[in-house]
């Protein structure tokens, strides 16, 4: 199986802690994990934080804050908005949050600066105060400026200073000021509260003033336009001939007067002609019936015969035949005074008959009259009545003019009425704001606050600590715990193997000893090397045995006699582990040969046999027998066979990959039970790569918190035979003490008593 290649993580718990998943117990324990290994580092980041905060607050100077309090009183804005020219804005939440801003405004500042004379204090114009100042002004010291850039510094010094705020959501506003005197803190707040209502009376003074300028040119503007237009109603009624009197044109005067008199001419007409048919329908009688007529005269001739003359003839007539009744009766009918007397009413009914047929031509004449007289009156009606229409439709167009000449003089009237308020403003202005509370002289420091920068000091401080020892561990590539290890290179960790301390390296023998050890070719029996034989109740030996039995267990599954002993990189100590591994098997009875296989570089060599003038070269040429070429531990009997390297080899690979090689270590094979070979590491060079033919199983050492992961990992990833071949990994040269404070579940701790339980010596 192909090893994959992946980003080193050295602390898996920061990982995990990016998890949502994590309780809180857990965080707290990787936290506390982190403490435990970084504690140094995060005292000392703390201390240093809280040192600084102190420092901060012995040499920052003390300022105090007073406070004044405004009033935004709406009752009185609305009272005075009625009668406002300028339309002022009804004070709302947001118009509130305006004033603050207006409040911290550069106009503000310079009225306070001038009027309190703030361009002469140091405090304004100066130096910052403090420690920071004093080394500012040395290394930057200050040259002299002019009156505007002295008075531009104060307004910038009194702006920081300034403090506006409104409180809840009211309609008050509190102006604090910050100074390094409480006096000074207090004149300035109360000087900035009055100079924020001259401000608004000289911004409403203004408002109203430009108001009345522009109201001034546009009342002249309006009243032009007011004449003009009533100057183009007067000429178009001139144009179309259209007069009114009391507010109505003549035409419809004359229109109604001509509708009353037609129906006056039409009454009049009707009557006459009644008249007529009546005088007609007696003077179509005969002469004789006129007797009937007047003696019993019917309602319809009763009109006629209110004439004078035929009254007077009628009463005649009347008399006579009363008279000619009385004497026809007396005298007969026949007699002459009888007949005188029918002879004379005869005379009266022709009389009478003339007068009748004389009225008829009058009430005819009469009749002709008003005939005439009502067409006259019709005809004037019908020229007025077409008069009237066209100047209906002259008069659409009057009243677009009258209404564009009324509208103009109305806007005239209403721009003249404000003016006059706007006049009246001018002399008496008001603002909405007033002081409600005057800033006093603060009794207490307000800054630095001693609780806050202490507490912010010990949090930033408890902060930049974890920060840093997170980064540490980050920053730390190497392997920590043997869950790492198996987590990033998918393989099992056999053991870890910890750090010896000096005392493990143990003086060396006197020279005549070591030549009666080289003559009888016996390993030298000091230093590490020999640390599992001579400290056998160690943890050192103990992690030891635990590979011997991982190589026997796993000889069980295959063929595992041949084991060889690699790292990544020199100086992980692959050559200890390999010899002290080597003695143990010996030492517990097992029938085991140490081959030094790193032909560049035969470390091993140097550190048992340094004296050796034969070894593997010598006999893989065929030079020397392999039993001439063997060592011997005289403490466990165990074999080994060194490396000299005479002259620097340039194709070691070849010398491990041949023929000759393979046929020695099945040589070996069948006398030895246990055949270690301590390999070249497999970064430098490829010797390792070219002994699968001949390697059962690979153990891997790798040196705890050195080696970098993703370096292991790719080197591995190069050796996809030797990883397949992997029996596992050697965690060496571990501090037991640090590493408990990776292991997230304490195991280390526990296991330390039982050691110490069973006996074992550190």
């Amino acid at each position: 199986m192909m090893l994959q290649l992946r980003n080193a993580k050295p602390v898996a718990e920061f990982n995990a802690l990016r998890s949502t998943a994590m309780s809180p117990g857990e965080i707290l324990g990787v936290f506390a994990s982190l403490t435990r290994r970084r504690l140094a580092v995060i005292v000392l980041v703390f201390s240093l934080s809280v040192m600084c905060g102190a420092v901060y607050l012995y040499t920052a100077p003390a300022k105090f804050l007073a406070q004044a309090e405004l009033l935004i009183d709406t009752k009185k804005s609305q009272l005075f908005q009625q009668q406002s020219v300028i339309g002022d804005i009804a004070m709302d939440s947001a118009a509130v949050d305006s004033q603050i801003q207006v409040l911290k405004s550069e106009n503000i500042a310079t009225s306070v600066v001038k009027d309190l004379h703030l361009t002469s204090e140091p405090e304004f114009v100066g130096s910052k105060p403090g420690l920071v100042g004093t080394i500012l002004d040395y290394l930057l010291p200050s040259t002299p400026t002019s009156e505007f850039d002295l008075q531009q510094r104060a307004v910038d010094t009194f702006r920081k200073g300034l403090v506006a705020r409104r409180i809840g959501t009211s309609y008050v506003i509190e102006i604090g000021f910050l100074s390094l005197s409480p006096d000074r803190a207090a004149e300035i707040a109360n000087a900035t509260a009055d100079a924020y209502i001259v401000d608004q009376l000289e911004a409403k003074y203004q408002a109203t003033r430009r108001a009345s300028a522009w109201l001034q040119d546009r009342i002249q503007e309006l009243r032009q336009q007011a004449s003009t237009a009533e100057r183009a109603v007067l000429d178009f009624k001139k144009e179309n001939n259209i007069v009114d009197t009391g507010g109505r044109l003549i035409g419809e005067q004359q229109l109604a007067e001509l509708n009353s008199q037609i129906v006056l001419a039409r009454a009049a007409t009707a009557e006459a002609h009644a008249r007529l048919n009546r005088i007609s329908d007696i003077t179509k009688h005969d002469i004789t019936d006129i007797d009937n007529i007047l003696r019993s005269p019917d309602p319809a001739v009763a009109d006629a015969l209110r004439n004078e003359v035929i009254n007077k003839l009628r009463s005649e007539f009347l008399d006579l035949a009363n008279r000619e009744a009385v004497f026809s009766a007396r005298l007969g009918h026949d007699h002459l005074i009888v007949v005188n007397l029918r002879n004379q009413m005869f005379e009266i009914r022709r009389s009478i008959m003339d007068e009748l047929k004389r009225i008829q031509e009058t009430f005819k004449s009469d009749y002709e009259i008003a005939m005439a007289r009502e067409q006259s009156i019709q005809n004037s009606l019908a020229e007025a009545v077409s008069q009237n229409q066209t100047t209906n439709q002259a008069q659409i167009s009057l009243k677009d003019l009258d209404s564009k000449a009324q509208t103009f003089r109305a806007l005239h009237d209403n721009f003249v009425q404000r003016y006059m308020e706007s006049i009246q403003q001018q002399s008496f202005p008001f603002t909405e704001a007033r002081v409600i509370t005057h800033a006093t002289r603060p009794r207490i420091k307000s800054q630095p606050n001693t609780i806050l920068v202490m507490a912010l000091a010990s949090a930033s401080g408890l902060l930049l600590a974890f920060g840093v020892a997170m980064l540490i561990d980050i920053s730390e590539r190497g392997f920590r715990t043997p869950e790492q290890v198996e987590s990033e290179l998918k393989t099992i960790c056999l053991a870890v193997v910890p750090l010896l301390g000096a005392d493990a390296h143990a003086p060396k023998p006197a020279a005549a000893e070591r030549s009666d050890r080289v003559a009888a070719r016996h390993l030298d029996q000091s230093g590490v090397l020999f640390s599992v034989v001579g400290s056998p109740f160690s943890r050192f030996a103990e992690a030891f045995r635990t590979i011997k039995v991982s190589i026997d267990v796993f000889a069980l599954a295959k063929r595992n006699k041949i084991v060889g002993v690699t790292s990544t990189v020199p100086n992980e100590g692959k050559s200890t582990v390999a010899a002290n591994l080597a003695r143990l098997i010996a030492h517990a009875g097992g029938k085991a040969i140490l081959i030094d296989g790193d032909l560049r570089n035969p470390s091993l060599t140097r550190a048992l046999a340094p004296q050796a003038e034969i070894g593997l070269l010598e006999v893989l040429s065929g030079k020397k027998a392999l039993a001439d070429a063997i060592w011997s531990d005289t403490a466990t009997s165990l074999a080994f066979l060194p490396m000299v390297a005479k002259a620097r080899l340039s194709h070691s690979n070849e010398i491990l990959a041949s023929a000759a090689m393979k046929q020695m270590i099945d040589g070996i094979r069948e006398v030895y039970d246990y055949i270690l070979i301590d390999l070249p590491p497999l970064t430098p060079v490829v010797d390792v790569r070219a002994t699968t033919q001949i390697i059962d199983s690979y153990l891997f050492v790798v040196e705890w918190g050195k080696t970098d992961v993703e370096v292991v990992e790719r080197a591995l990833g190069s050796a996809p035979l030797v990883y397949e071949r992997l029996l596992g990994v050697v965690l060496n040269k571990a501090e037991l003490n640090r590493m408990r404070n990776y292991s997230g579940d304490a195991g280390y701790d526990y296991q330390s008593k039982y050691h110490e339980r069973y006996g074992f010596e550190d």
